[in-house]
């Protein structure tokens, strides 16, 4: 199984994921014309993929789906409660973009639940529930000839349940927003904004990664992608070193070869294969 992150960050997220011929899209968060761009960079066709996987219904997770889904057959893989966040997301009543969506999406969705294994070609997925201020947002495992590999964006705190299911992972895609201290300097960001990314059900912090790598990380995974990184109260070099000291902090019981790798909003991570 291999993966790549196609971009990441406020402007867009997508991560494409390949196993055995089979090609999945998670989340279409960049422009239609981005997304085959930065696939073929990869040497990859958007016109190969088996299937959409969408995991909430924010814009920059799902705002170029209806374009891409111009051009392609492929089913769109989404949970009810998204699909109709997705459609009623702009509400003004001289903006055509629902109808456009509502009809994008007929007869093209394969319904799916947050709480229920799925499988897409020769790839098993099995999400679970984070905390985030969208109707029904998931991360999940992915598993293909008995190797995992684990995304995880856009939520507020690590819960029980996140890492028990991160465990076993031969790699791990997962947020590092921002840094607490750069998020309170930001001056273009209202206090209201900072509160909720602040928050539990908002987005998580570098201290919060380096929090699970000390203490709820396995250490089995040979690669960390960090994803979805603030432009403004993040610095890439920040959000990496801040991981790494956490990895080098750790039991020398427990020392292992992860690799911390950064993911960019302008262009995708080299494949990682496991």
């Amino acid at each position: 199984m291999k993966f790549s992150v196609l971009g990441s960050g406020s402007s867009g997220n997508a991560v494409l994921l390949a196993a055995n011929g089979t090609r999945v899209l998670v989340d279409a968060g960049l422009s239609a014309r981005e997304i085959a761009r930065r696939m073929s960079l990869l040497g990859e066709d958007a016109a190969s993929l088996d299937g959409i996987l969408i995991t909430h219904e924010h814009g920059d997770h799902a705002g170029g789906l209806r374009v891409l889904m111009k051009d392609l057959d492929c089913p769109v893989f989404m949970s009810e409660k998204t699909r109709d966040a997705y459609v009623g997301e702009q509400r003004n009543i001289a903006n055509d973009e629902p109808r456009k969506r509502l009809c994008a999406l007929r007869d093209r969705v394969v319904e799916i639940d947050s709480g229920r294994d799925f499988c897409i070609g020769e790839i098993d997925f099995h999400p679970f529930t984070v905390p985030h201020d969208a109707v029904d947002n998931f991360g999940f495992t992915a598993t293909h000839d008995g190797v995992k590999v684990a995304t995880a964006m856009d939520f507020g705190r690590i819960t029980t349940l996140m890492t028990e299911r991160l465990r076993g992972c031969a790699a791990i895609v997962i947020e590092s927003n921002h840094s607490r201290d750069m998020l309170k300097t930001v001056e273009q960001y209202p206090w209201e904004l900072k509160q909720r990314i602040l928050s539990r059900l908002g987005h998580l912090s570098n201290e919060d990664v380096a929090e699970w790598l000390l203490d709820g990380f396995d250490g089995q995974a040979r690669h960390i992608v960090l994803a979805h990184l603030s432009q403004r109260a993040n610095n890439p070099y920040l959000a990496k070193i801040t991981a790494e000291s956490a990895l080098r902090e750790r039991s020398p019981l427990f020392a292992g070869d992860t690799e911390i790798t950064l993911s960019f909003p302008k262009e995708p991570t080299a494949w990682i294969e496991v």
